[in-house]
C-alpha cells in the first residue's frame, strides 16, 4: 500500500500509541498508515507509557491533548481556536491511541502521564469504511479515519493549513487496502498469485 501513501507536514505533532496486539496486525493496521502519512508524527508501541522518556519530553514541550471522548473533552466540532491553542510558545501535540476500546482503557489507566492530558473529541456523520471489519457501533471509526476528522477540524479552526488535496488522499492507503482484501476474499488463489509486493509496507 506504500504507493498510495502521500506524506505531508503539519504544524501539529501526532503521536500514535499502538497496543502490541495492533502492531501484530500488519495486514490491516491503520495506525501504520496514519504514521506514514503524517511527517510530523511519532509511533510508540506498548501499554504503559508512564516512564517513556520521549513521550514525557513531548508532553513537557508541547500543548498536549489526547483524543478521548470523555465528558470533559473539548469538542473540536464545537469550539474555538482560542480554547485549543492556549500557549503561543508551544506547538500542539495530539495523542491518538491505536487499539480496541477494551485495550484503550487499559492503556489509558496504566499510563499515568496520559491521564494528565486534556481530552479532545469530535462530532461527525462519517460512517466507517472498514468494510472487512465489524465495528462495535456504526459511529466508530478506525484510527486513520478518526485522524482525518481531527485534521479537518484543525483546518476549520485555522490551527492547520493543510491543502485539500492532502486531506482528500489521506484515506487512499486505507481504502485500497480494503479493496485488495475484498478481492482476496472473493478469489483468494488468483489474487495471491498476482500480488507481488515491492517492499514490506
Amino acid at each position: 500500500m506504500c504507493g498510495y501513501i502521500k506524506p505531508f507536514d503539519t504544524d501539529t505533532k501526532f503521536i500514535i500509541l499502538m497496543h502490541p496486539k495492533e502492531f501484530k496486525k500488519v495486514k490491516n493496521n491503520t495506525g501504520h498508515f496514519t504514521h506514514q502519512s503524517l511527517k510530523n508524527s511519532e509511533l510508540f508501541i506498548g501499554v504503559d507509557f508512564s516512564d517513556n522518556k520521549r513521550i514525557n519530553e513531548i508532553i513537557k514541550t508541547h500543548q498536549s491533548y489526547i483524543l478521548f471522548p470523555s465528558e470533559d473533552a473539548i469538542n473540536l466540532s464545537n469550539t474555538t481556536k482560542e480554547k485549543i491553542k492556549i500557549s503561543d510558545e508551544k506547538s500542539i501535540a495530539v495523542f491518538i491511541i491505536d487499539s480496541t476500546w477494551a485495550c484503550t482503557k487499559k492503556m489509558f489507566t496504566q499510563s499515568k502521564n496520559l491521564q494528565k492530558l486534556k481530552h479532545i473529541s469530535f462530532e461527525t456523520k462519517r460512517v466507517s469504511q472498514y468494510q472487512i471489519k465489524q465495528q462495535p457501533q456504526d459511529n466508530y471509526l478506525s484510527t486513520i479515519e478518526s485522524t482525518l476528522v481531527v485534521l479537518e477540524e484543525l483546518n476549520y479552526l485555522n490551527i492547520e493549513e493543510i491543502k485539500q488535496e492532502n486531506l482528500d488522499s489521506f484515506l487512499n492507503p486505507f481504502i485500497n487496502m480494503i479493496k485488495y482484501q475484498q478481492r482476496l476474499i472473493q478469489n483468494p488463489l488468483s489474487n495471491a498469485v498476482r500480488f507481488k509486493p515491492k517492499n514490506k509496507s
